[in-house]
């Protein structure tokens, strides 16, 4: 391979990270491009760390001869079976010892000692070697430190020295071009995480400008744990998070599925959104998240008291109105999210389900939007004086939760 050929690859890859092609395209693209230029691979993989809630990060691999897995997500390196092929790894015996570069001619009677050379091996392969390039401090995101990457093949003079020196020169621009995707993805994860879907979809279109807003009409949700301070005052303090996160997941997950996004968690409020071409969508979208989450809190609740933990319910508060939506705060500091009249009334709405000792209310404006075939399912639980709003309201609940 030439230095015609080296430049037409690095140009091709220099261009996949430009057009943010899937790091998995980017790896199988310049396998093949590599191959036709005459560099004999039959298998590789890349990797690299993210910044993600769940999982550590990403995989992607190639083979010229069988189909495989392409791509896949991997979870906390240093627990069980993962952590003990981590340690056994060519990647991890670079980290630890500085290195670079490992190569094995496991062909040729060099040993097998790295996790998965017996395998490639066994499948008739020859050559193998493993890079680590390294960023630095001002390129790293959270565990995003490093890029990993091995090939291997399966001819019979394994790696010519020729291919190895056109691997080390290109694989550089390789890292380079996935990182530039992975770099995107990370910057989708947080902005999601963070935000919200469609919060998060506003903000990466370029939606940051302070004080740009939107008026919208939504049905508004907002609810709570019950009796939350009381179980935080006598649950051993261990397992305070973990109750949060499980009972927010109900409500998160049952939000979502419903087609709903959450805007803002407060403590153990929840703020969210549905949103639809009218409001009889938008609040029946609610009523099937509310739905979701009353199945989702009954397995959890008995899963709970299986293990003799603390079980709980949520009190929700249902509304519709108009309402801002946008970019709100200071010049350093923004929150996309939602204001109005609307969104102070749900949460005085949410907080009378104490006093009406019901686990959900509704305003008369969300019940006067709802189908028409909805009315046998609903009842009124009376006039409430909301904190911070001029008249009393009507209220009303699910027949089942009146019952």
């Amino acid at each position: 391979m030439d230095a015609k050929d080296i430049g037409e690859i690095a140009s091709w890859l220099m261009q996949a990270g430009l057009k943010g092609m899937a790091e998995v395209d980017i790896l199988s693209g310049f396998c093949d491009q590599c191959c036709a230029h005459g560099l004999k691979l039959d298998r590789a993989m890349a990797l690299m760390d993210t910044l993600h809630p769940v999982y550590e990060g990403r995989a992607f691999r190639w083979d010229g001869n069988q189909v495989i897995e392409r791509e896949f997500e991997y979870g906390p390196s240093h627990q069980g079976i993962a952590s003990e092929n981590w340690v056994r790894s060519a990647f991890y015996h670079m980290l630890t010892t500085g290195g670079d570069e490992v190569r094995r001619r496991i062909g040729f009677g060099e040993p097998t000692d790295f996790f998965g050379l017996d395998k490639l091996k066994e499948d008739g392969h020859t050559d193998y070697i493993a890079m680590v390039h390294r960023f630095e401090e001002g390129g790293t995101i959270g565990e995003m430190d490093c890029f990993y990457s091995n090939f291997a093949t399966a001819a019979e003079v394994g790696f010519p020295e020729e291919d190895l020196r056109v691997l080390r020169k290109l694989t550089p621009a390789l890292a380079l071009a996935i990182k530039c995707t992975g770099m995107s993805r990370i910057a989708r994860t947080i902005a999601e995480v963070y935000l919200g879907e469609d919060a998060a979809r506003h903000v990466l279109e370029g939606k940051i400008t302070r004080g740009k807003t939107e008026r919208i009409s939504a049905a508004l949700w907002f609810s709570d744990l019950a009796n939350y301070t009381r179980i935080s005052d006598t649950a051993e303090p261990d397992d305070i998070i973990p109750m949060l996160n499980a009972y927010a997941d109900a409500v998160i997950s049952s939000i979502h599925e419903a087609g709903g996004n959450v805007l803002k968690l407060i403590g153990d409020g929840t703020l969210a959104i549905f949103k639809a071409r009218n409001s009889a969508d938008a609040c029946a979208a609610a009523l099937m998240a509310e739905s979701l989450l009353r199945q989702r809190l009954r397995d959890l609740n008995s899963q709970r008291q299986i293990e003799g933990r603390p079980v709980t319910d949520v009190y929700l508060g249902l509304h519709i109105g108009d309402v801002f939506y946008g970019n709100i705060g200071s010049m350093d500091r923004l929150d996309f999210t939602v204001i109005g009249p609307a969104v102070n009334e749900v949460s005085r709405i949410a907080s009378m389900c104490r006093s009406a000792d019901r686990n959900i209310l509704m305003s008369s404006n969300f019940v006067e939007a709802l189908s028409t075939n909805r009315g046998n399912d609903l009842v009124s639980v009376g006039r409430y004086a909301l904190r911070g709003v001029n008249r009393p309201q009507e209220l009303f609940t699910l027949l089942s939760s009146a019952a």
